[in-house]
């Protein structure tokens, strides 16, 4: 058994537990927690001062830790809002999306930035669905129809990337039929668990033993949705499917099975999120950080060049699309849902990984992919809430909480 030494997660858990305490003491900072742990990542890591690397924890507890992020991500998928005229309106929004991807990165290979288009096109297309949640939360639009577009519209940006990224660009080779047909065995499994699970936890014994263990120390429904987690994970690196895909969709299946949540374990997602953002995920983030390469990002005024051009990408792909909400929001509302559907990082992060181990993409256009995702998590959220304030709403939904002056380094 190889020796573990926990120095450098110290140091991990150290900025874990230092960005959201300062920048609670900065209330008027409105910064996403998670940008200063990625930058303390970089400044501490090899890049810059060469004080903490990636070890074996950080790197097994930040794989756990972006399994979780995703997993977190697909429980906010409310499949009861994509229906009717929000699902055709985020529909239209990513299908020209995804259009717009594709010109982008053929655009961007054509001069010689990237050496995969595709690979590009579908990093440019997810929203932090994640990130943007909350955002819209503090605005107190989350039953409006604008936060039911954005909502819908991150969802099913989200899903579509994470899919398309595990058909076409998988550490497992294989041919994009036999992928086809991996995943629909994958969701077939998904749909036979949803069945099984909701039809034995409706029996009354077993509904009755579910509620008398969930807040014991058994944690039976935490417990239970972390086997999901893991079975999902393990069974599609059995089939050669993306990792993140199974995380996502176990996040989903979780949402579909847990229909009573208000009515029977209110503290369940709260439990749940504890757990990811209270020690996972910020070792995700900040491990992020330590494996930037910041050398290579300015490594010449070409490869500098990339990060502004990537974010006016991000803004082209997942912004302009929110022109098709104008009819039902208005003009400056759909400025500020393009700007936060522009809004990406956790799905950037794990593509490009993903890009580099293949040697799809080269460092410095990782480095500058990341750099714009970290742009738009800092700039794109703030402006979007700027706007709505503009807009003098005071009363019923859209009014701006008291809780982003307060809580504005939340994630």
């Amino acid at each position: 058994m190889p020796k573990v030494y926990f120095v450098n997660l110290l140091s991990v858990a150290a900025v874990a537990f230092a960005a959201p305490l300062l920048l609670g003491l900065r209330p008027r900072l409105r910064l996403p927690a998670v940008v200063l742990e990625i930058v303390a990542g970089i400044v501490l890591g090899p890049s810059v001062l060469g004080w903490v690397r990636v070890d074996l924890p950080i790197q097994i507890l930040g794989t756990i830790g972006l399994a979780f992020l995703l997993f977190l991500a697909g429980m906010e998928i409310d499949l009861d809002r994509l229906r009717g005229r929000v699902l055709r309106l985020s529909a239209f929004s990513f299908g020209l999306s995804l259009g717009l991807a594709l010109i982008a990165g053929f655009a961007a290979f054509a001069i010689g930035l990237v050496r995969s288009p595709l690979l590009v096109a579908i990093v440019l297309l997810a929203t932090s669905l994640g990130l943007v949640v909350p955002v819209i939360k503090d605005a107190n639009e989350e039953s409006s129809q604008f936060g039911q577009l954005v909502i819908a519209a991150a969802s099913i940006a989200d899903f579509g990337a994470v899919i398309l990224l595990s058909l076409f660009f998988s550490v497992e080779a294989s041919s994009i039929v036999t992928k086809l047909l991996l995943l629909a065995g994958f969701v077939l499994v998904v749909a036979l668990v949803v069945l099984g699970v909701t039809r034995v936890a409706r029996t009354m014994p077993i509904a009755g033993l579910l509620v008398r263990l969930q807040d014991s120390t058994a944690e039976i429904r935490v417990r239970a949705s972390v086997l999901l987690l893991i079975a999902f994970v393990a069974l599609a690196q059995r089939l050669g499917l993306e990792t993140i895909l199974a995380a996502f969709l176990a996040g989903a299946t979780v949402r579909l099975i847990d229909q009573d949540q208000r009515r029977t374990h209110p503290n369940f997602h709260l439990k749940l999120e504890a757990i990811g953002y209270g020690f996972l995920i910020p070792v995700f983030f900040v491990s992020s950080g330590l494996s930037f390469n910041l050398r290579a990002l300015f490594a010449s005024p070409s490869s500098l060049l990339r990060l502004p051009l990537f974010v006016a990408a991000l803004l082209l792909v997942r912004g302009l699309p929110a022109v098709l909400y104008r009819r039902s929001i208005g003009g400056r509302r759909s400025l500020a849902a393009g700007l936060l559907q522009a809004t990406s990082l956790p799905f950037i992060v794990a593509a490009t990984a993903i890009g580099l181990q293949l040697r799809l993409m080269s460092p410095a256009t990782g480095a500058a992919l990341v750099g714009a995702g970290l742009v738009s998590v800092v700039a794109f959220p703030l402006a979007a809430l700027t706007l709505l304030r503009q807009m003098g709403i005071r009363d019923g939904p859209g009014r701006v909480l008291e809780s982003a002056k307060t809580q504005g380094g939340d994630t």
